[in-house]
């Protein structure tokens, strides 16, 4: 998988996710067996540029390239200075957000509400594109609702404004995240246009993803969601595409050191205060599933130092190992 001068280990991306996607995920799933990977959203208005949120969205230290940066908003030349600002700052690839579902982010005419507006990308996506000298990717959906799939359409514009690769939800932005994600418009988007597709949309197991790249013929898997408390679904996806076999799910003892793991590094980054309460949702991921994870999930809402959350981590794990 290629994309602009830079050369990935494999198809496997980690979809951009606000609140989620932050320096110590993407390093773990990178770790994992994604190939690439993408910061959380970060606004176009420079005014919030300074503000703690984005600099941590922002905060690539440490990681290898390419460092993929995604950002978001409606004017072409506020778009072109975010680009270059992050250039500037370390980023190695633009990625361009108009597949956020979000109210707070469409009732601003950003993410995919913009895909009502086709003459609207095209300049957003040509101002970007001549503001640096990186490449940039598009993240979009497969339209704005049921009777406005023009995914296809987008993806032309998309190519023609020098775009070099674009990730497809198939949901449009009137679904949001309900019912199935729907794969037909992004075999019509791949057979549309010749830079590199990546499909996204409910890819949470290794049968799944060869369904999905044999059904639309995509170059590329992006997996949101499934990695959520799963960091190992890269090193699934990807063992299984490439050899035909089936990794084991990790045990017990595997789980609690990447969850132990994790949470150190989340402290580290954002402070012992943050740090817990970002911790809080990771926790409820890894746990999903496990035997008397809803009482432990429920205790550890509880717990107010990173002290506290090791050691009941630990006993909890003992528990389910001594059973």
């Amino acid at each position: 998988m290629i994309i602009g001068q830079y050369t990935l280990p494999n198809n496997l991306f980690l979809a951009p996710m606000a609140g989620v996607t932050d320096r110590p995920f993407r390093q773990l799933c990178r770790r994992l067996g994604a190939g690439m990977v993408v910061s959380e959203m970060i606004t176009a208005n420079k005014s919030l540029w300074a503000s703690k949120k984005s600099l941590l969205r922002a905060n690539h230290d440490g990681e290898p390239e390419p460092r993929s940066i995604q950002i978001a908003g409606t004017d072409p030349k506020m778009m072109a200075e975010a680009a270059q600002h992050n250039i500037d700052q370390g980023a190695h690839i633009i990625d361009i957000n108009m597949g956020c579902p979000a109210k707070k982010v469409c009732n601003v005419m950003a993410g995919s509400a913009l895909l009502q507006n086709e003459p609207l990308v095209g300049q957003i996506l040509e101002s970007v594109v001549n503001a640096v000298d990186a490449p940039v990717t598009l993240k979009i959906r497969t339209g704005w609702d049921g009777d406005n799939r023009n995914g296809v359409n987008i993806a032309r514009i998309a190519e023609q404004s020098g775009i070099q690769a674009l990730a497809v939800h198939g949901r449009t932005r009137a679904d949001a995240y309900r019912g199935d994600a729907e794969y037909d418009t992004i075999a019509e988007i791949k057979s549309a246009i010749s830079i590199p597709v990546i499909a996204n949309g409910d890819i949470h197991s290794p049968a799944k993803a060869k369904e999905v790249l044999n059904h639309t013929q995509a170059d590329g898997l992006m997996i949101g969601r499934a990695a959520q408390g799963n960091p190992w679904i890269f090193q699934q996806i990807n063992h299984f595409l490439t050899h035909g076999e089936i990794l084991p799910d990790p045990n017990l003892s595997e789980v609690k050191q990447t969850l132990i793991e994790h949470l150190h590094t989340l402290y580290d980054f954002y402070g012992e205060y943050t740090g817990v309460r970002m911790a809080r949702k990771h926790i409820a991921w890894y746990s999903k599933g496990l035997r008397d994870g809803n009482p432990f999930r429920q205790h550890m809402n509880t717990l107010e130092l990173p002290e506290q959350q090791l050691a009941f981590t630990e006993q909890f794990f003992a528990q389910l190992d001594a059973a």
